[in-house]
């Protein structure tokens, strides 16, 4: 295994500035383990600009509200650090919660607008713990650049917002949602579902596939959002959270497809709530 690991921000910072000192530039890769393809994705984003990639596992509790999974969150560091040797990254960065928080932490990032719908209406206390968190980790690493799926794409737009809004000096690069073979997006939280449950889940990106294309051509939304919903639960979800178009700068709804816009779902199936978002009009 040619992979390190380091578990403190004093030896994270030693080891990049060792690399730094070699001529290398940094590719940050923050997540919260139970590692699947779609994580390494964004390691073979990084690799692919020639930078050296340091990951991150942090299963972060200031963004789980008190009835959600911090607890049963799916954790397995060997089983990521075998699957992120094997990809090529150069560091693995693990603290426990107390480097991260320390006795005395009193200080919280808040964004505003984006983070008021879709997600932030549904879960109010998720994107300040994801704001705080990320951008610890961008000044704990200063890497050049920072690397976060499109399948949170609201995540990916208020990460992109505070990191311009404070001047941090991180290129924040937002790369493709990776699909399984029937399309659902990949998530740390599929392996909660039941196998009755994985095939119904299936039945989300094939909707928002369709309904994408047939809003492409501007016609109004609101029937269609209407159908695609009342499809979801025939198909068995237990309960649509959200089902929207959007504009993707300020996340709101719109009453018809303008470029560029997309679509926005999460749904329950049980008690596993999943997330996935489809620009509209890709075939």
């Amino acid at each position: 295994m040619t992979i390190s690991v380091v578990r403190t921000i004093a030896d994270l910072r030693a080891a990049i500035g060792s690399f730094r000192r070699a001529g290398a530039g940094i590719g940050l890769v923050p997540t919260m383990g139970a590692l699947h393809d779609g994580h390494l994705a964004l390691v073979g984003a990084a690799k692919a600009r020639d930078l050296k990639t340091v990951a991150t596992i942090f299963v972060n509790p200031r963004q789980f509200g008190p009835r959600e999974d911090l607890a049963t969150y799916p954790r397995d560091e060997a089983g990521d650090l075998a699957k992120l040797d094997q990809a090529g990254t150069d560091l693995l960065f693990a603290p426990d919660v107390t480097e991260m928080y320390p006795q005395g932490f009193a200080t919280a990032v808040s964004v505003t607008g984006i983070t008021e719908h879709l997600c932030g209406a549904a879960r109010p206390h998720f994107f300040g713990g994801v704001a705080t968190v990320v951008t610890k980790l961008l000044l704990q690493a200063l890497p050049n650049a920072a690397f976060f799926g499109e399948k949170d794409f609201q995540q990916l737009q208020v990460i992109r917002r505070f990191t311009r809004d404070l001047d941090i000096p991180v290129e924040i690069v937002g790369v493709p949602t990776v699909r399984e073979a029937d399309g659902l997006a990949m998530s740390s939280r599929n392996r909660y579902l039941s196998p009755d449950q994985r095939r119904i889940a299936s039945h989300l990106p094939r909707v928002l596939r369709a309904l994408a294309v047939e809003l492409a051509d501007g016609m109004a939304a609101a029937a269609r959002l209407d159908a695609a919903r009342n499809e979801l639960l025939s198909a068995g979800f237990d309960k649509i959270d959200y089902l929207e178009l959007c504009d993707i700068e300020r996340l709101q709804p719109i009453p018809a497809a303008i470029v560029p816009s997309r679509l926005f779902a999460a749904a329950f199936i049980g008690n596993t709530r999943l997330i996935d978002n489809w620009p509209v009009g890709r075939p």
